[in-house]
């Protein structure tokens, strides 16, 4: 089977209860593609020159506790800024940003690593004249607190 074809490939679902309350969960499924298979979602105004890519998740890939995006910041984009009570985690891939974290700045690049706790305020923006672009680990949506 082709990369194209693995990373598209249908996965079966089964249902169990979470909190009292009954949800459909897929099977985890072995998955290897290029993430630029992985389709990109942008968000407008709320998030200018933003490219967010669900790599992994529970909807396509069964993964029963993370799910991994790629987050491409065009020059000159940002995420908003905004909380939510779970946590990120970040490893910059490429390129020059900067983030906020509960109104202190740093500046990041390829390398850094980056823990957003639960309920932070924070943003990412692009710093460079280039794509910054880095991985964000956060819970599954099942698991993600007011979801």
């Amino acid at each position: 089977m082709g990369l194209a074809a693995q990373a598209t490939a249908s996965v079966s679902t089964r249902s169990q209860y979470l909190n009292g309350r009954k949800v459909s969960v897929t099977e985890p499924k072995a998955k290897v593609c290029h993430y630029t298979q992985v389709p990109g979602e942008t968000y407008g105004d709320q998030a200018p020159g933003v490219v967010m890519r669900w790599v992994i998740d529970e909807e396509h890939d069964g993964a029963p506790v993370y799910a991994l995006r790629v987050l491409e910041v065009a020059p000159g984009g940002h995420t908003p800024d905004h909380t939510h009570p779970f946590e990120h985690e970040n490893f910059v891939l490429e390129g020059q940003g900067r983030v906020q974290i509960n109104g202190v700045w740093h500046d990041v690049g390829p390398g850094d690593v980056i823990f957003v706790p639960p309920n932070a305020q924070h943003t990412y923006v692009n710093a460079g004249q280039t794509p910054f672009k880095f991985l964000c680990g956060i819970p599954v949506a099942r698991l993600r607190p007011g979801t």
